[in-house]
């Protein structure tokens, strides 16, 4: 019996943003993607987690942050590298930044908090590609760069947990191995 759900993940593949191309989602898609994307276990509903979406000429002008970023932070980086850097945002038509925040609590833990906005990541890839969208989640040098950190506004309890990468797939991923069961699995015994 076929369990469209089951099916999904089951083949779920991430498509490298440089495979990415227009068209990206609509609004009422992107709503979707985001509003699936904040369905993840959330103790004590702390929200630890939000969202900076970059579309349209946003892309292009935060790539010029990077860029400067670039700049302050390397050693001589080549005209090349910064240009590289300028377009990053331009390999497709949406980005989401997951931003991760941590709420100091003695009832929810640190790492259950960072975990949940790493769920948050996987259901907005899970979503994108639902809707038949290409996506992949990077980081990225510039996920931990300070500057970065300054435009984006990062108050000292947050972190970029990643950056979503949103489009049409150019052309269908190839499968890639992944690890057999025997290798991952153990049953625990006393």
């Amino acid at each position: 019996m076929s369990n469209p759900t089951l099916d999904h993940l089951l083949s779920r593949r991430s498509v490298s943003a440089n495979a990415l191309t227009e068209p990206g989602p609509d609004a009422g898609q992107l709503g979707q993607i985001l509003t699936a994307a904040a369905r993840v276990p959330d103790h004590k509903k702390l929200v630890p987690w939000r969202f900076i979406v970059f579309e349209g000429a946003a892309r292009e002008a935060f790539g010029q942050v990077i860029a400067q970023a670039c700049r302050a932070e390397e050693d001589e980086p080549s005209t090349f590298r910064l240009d590289t850097e300028a377009k990053r945002f331009l390999r497709a038509p949406v980005v989401i930044a997951v931003i991760s925040r941590v709420i100091q609590t003695p009832a929810v833990p640190e790492w259950e908090q960072v975990l949940s906005a790493g769920a948050v990541c996987q259901n907005l890839m899970l979503a994108a590609t639902a809707l038949g969208f290409g996506a992949q989640w990077i980081t990225e040098w510039y996920a931990f760069s300070p500057g970065v950190r300054k435009a984006l506004h990062l108050s000292e309890n947050e972190r970029v947990a990643g950056f979503i990468y949103i489009g049409t797939a150019k052309e269908r991923p190839e499968e890639r191995d992944r690890p057999a069961l025997t290798d991952i699995v153990t049953t625990w015994q006393a």
